[in-house]
């Protein structure tokens, strides 16, 4: 049965996370028992997952979104509280990975999305390379861009800008990254894709001309962590499961 431990340097090696200035803890967050046979993996760790977790005897819990960010008091009560104390009462591992899981080239969110969409990759730039720019399939204008992210997310998307353009250069990256849309119109994008809008996005892309369309943070983020938990089941014979919450947001 594979080690706790040698999971997590697995897992920090190839998410090269020591390359990554990030906000939130990357790696074991909650320590569980140490032998893991069984993960389930989630966008969030959230109390449904652990439960979930517990309820699937998982030994691991493997998320993008995890417990602790800078941004938080650091005192333990309340929803927090009761999170850790399920992990701790149940002896499961919680680890969690965020930027680096959002910019990795092939079971990153970002790369995970473009497969998805059928969206060609010409690379990445911006901070930390976290934006990710190409092409969508030819012939395609803002309006079927939508559509294809409704069908392919199962939500229906917030789009502001001109819908009948065609969509030639497309920049996207997953989750709450509406502050890099004037980057990517900086650089030349048709349209860009990310998971939250702002109030300030519909007049940015009213005025220039660029297409915004949010698609859901939790929405653009799902695959990444699926991917992930793919490969590890394929690198230390784990079982993995996937858990889904249905989060508008």
């Amino acid at each position: 049965m594979p080690n706790r431990q040698d999971i997590i340097s697995w897992c920090n090696q190839f998410l090269q996370i020591s390359a990554f200035q990030d906000y939130a803890p990357n790696g074991l967050q909650v320590e569980g028992r140490e032998n893991v046979r069984k993960i389930v993996c989630a966008v969030t760790a959230s109390l449904a997952a652990i439960d979930y977790a517990v309820q699937q005897e998982a030994d691991m819990l493997l998320v993008h979104h995890g417990l602790f960010w800078k941004s938080e008091p650091i005192t333990i009560t309340g929803w927090k509280h009761r999170r850790i104390a399920a992990l701790l009462r149940h002896n499961i591992n919680l680890a969690g990975y965020h930027l680096p899981l959002d910019a990795h080239p092939e079971v990153g969110n970002n790369a995970q999305l473009a497969q998805r969409l059928g969206w060609r990759i010409d690379g990445q730039t911006g901070e930390q390379n976290l934006l990710m720019y190409g092409a969508p399939p030819p012939d395609t204008d803002g309006a079927a861009l939508v559509a294809q992210l409704a069908a392919a997310l199962g939500r229906q998307p917030v789009a502001a800008g001109d819908l009948q353009r065609s969509v030639r250069r497309l920049f996207w990256c997953s989750g709450g990254a509406q502050g890099f849309f004037q980057q990517a119109i900086d650089l030349g994008a048709n349209a860009f894709v990310t998971g939250e809008i702002s109030e300030a996005q519909y007049h940015l892309a009213k005025e220039n001309g660029t297409l915004f369309i949010s698609a859901g943070h939790h929405a653009t983020e799902r695959y990444g962590i699926q991917a992930l938990a793919g490969r590890l089941q394929q690198e230390f014979a784990l079982e993995c499961r996937f858990f889904d919450e249905d989060n508008p947001a």
